[in-house]
């Protein structure tokens, strides 16, 4: 193995935690010695996670793009008043929600923008006419409908979270998510990619994640890397992560996500990561997080090269949709489930569904609560994954492309 980093690497390999600073050496290490970083951190995979690789049947859910963040990479949050805009109903959420059902999907996954209410008017009238004070409060009522309405598990990722929203969320979802993104106060600065998101500070970003470990939540998060960090600091953010997991035992995956350029954001001219340096930082995550840990990268967002991803350690795809597209990226369509099933065997691994709720966790005290642990425990096997496990079908996220609304044409027959 490669040089000064042999011994770092072999300890790896063996499933030996790395520190921190050794992170920073590997993430850094020459073009010739990245095989050898590969290497490892698949050996580490196998040796936690077996060859077992697995993703999650979802419909996406965009409950309101509205935000009051403007990050400098979205192109999801809109203001009121914007034509693109969308406060979505119960009566639409359920009738997707059902829509997904029918193909199968196990997961719901929420998304919104972060506290629209504080920045505009017209979403307090929205709430006021719903019968509601937050946006928070909402989506808990909503997930509420789908746990006890339908054969779906929601799964939230709203943004920042006080306890009070974190217990009220956690009776109807069967985990929860937050991206911490960078541990980087630098990219609050003006210029930025946070230079005005009040709600991406990492200091409470962290303090969500900390306290939905207190709370007993399965979590998820990650690191969104390109928007101007440092390989210094993805480390940080990583090893952030880390520590909170070791302290709660709650982080239940942990996702490489990479920046994606887009002709209407302020960073567009910014250059996109590329597989390798996906593949570099994934292998740093999985030897920095260990191999018990869930690590996941998304394979809609780089189309062509996704495969290497199964070579640097990951043992997730994440959630894949055969209905509906993802709001967070319309440019990106997921692959057809037929296709992931082919390049992840291909490769030599196994393709498995499972929940929003990964295997491990089922059976953890405290972390569901009851009627939550019933359902699950009548949608698994012994294994803890779903019980039926459907063929692939079409992909129907291209008709989808013009954003909710169709699915009054689509779905909501």
């Amino acid at each position: 193995m490669s040089g000064a980093f042999g011994p770092i690497l072999r300890r790896a390999a063996a499933g030996a935690p790395i520190a921190p600073d050794e992170a920073k050496g590997l993430i850094c290490i020459p073009e010739e010695g990245l095989p050898d970083l590969l290497g490892a951190a698949a050996a580490a995979r196998d040796r936690g996670k077996g060859r077992t690789v697995t993703y999650s049947r979802k419909v996406f859910v965009p409950l309101t793009n509205y935000c009051r963040d403007y990050c400098r990479y979205c192109t999801y949050r809109k203001d009121s008043g914007d034509p693109d805009g969308w406060f979505l109903e119960p009566a639409e959420v359920l009738r997707v929600v059902r829509a997904g059902a029918r193909l199968g999907c196990k997961e719901a996954l929420f998304s919104l923008g972060d506290k629209p209410e504080a920045a505009f008017p017209e979403v307090r009238d929205i709430l006021r006419r719903l019968g509601y004070r937050t946006t928070l409060e909402y989506l808990a009522a909503v997930c509420d409908a789908v746990a006890r309405e339908t054969p779906l598990f929601p799964h939230a990722n709203p943004g920042l979270m006080g306890r009070a929203d974190l217990r009220r969320l956690k009776a109807s979802n069967v985990s929860i998510g937050l991206m911490l993104e960078s541990a980087s106060d630098r990219l609050l600065q003006p210029g930025g990619a946070h230079d005005d998101a009040p709600d991406k500070v990492p200091a409470l970003r962290l303090k969500t994640m900390e306290a939905a470990g207190q709370l007993r939540i399965a979590f998820t998060t990650g690191i969104l890397i390109g928007i101007g960090e440092t390989p210094d600091e993805r480390v940080d953010a990583l090893a952030a992560i880390g520590a909170l997991h070791r302290r709660y035992g709650h982080i239940q995956e942990v996702i490489v996500q990479n920046f994606r350029a887009k002709p209407d954001i302020p960073m567009r001219d910014e250059a996109e990561p590329t597989a390798a340096d996906m593949a570099r930082t994934i292998a740093v995550a999985r030897l920095l997080l260990g191999p018990a840990m869930n690590l996941q990268a998304p394979p809609n967002l780089t189309p062509q090269e996704y495969r290497v991803y199964l070579h640097a350690g990951i043992n997730d795809w994440g959630g894949v949709s055969p209905l509906t597209m993802d709001y967070i990226n319309p440019e990106a369509p997921w692959p057809k489930l037929a296709e992931l099933h082919a390049v992840t065997e291909g490769e030599g691994f196994a393709l498995r569904e499972r929940l929003a709720l990964y295997p491990e966790f089922i059976g953890r005290e405290g972390f569901l609560t009851p009627p939550l642990a019933e359902k699950v425990r009548a949608a698994v096997d012994p294994d803890g994954y779903p019980r039926t496990d459907p063929p692939a079908v079409g992909d129907l996220s291209a008709a989808a492309a013009a954003g909710p609304r169709i699915w009054n044409a689509l779905v909501l027959r």
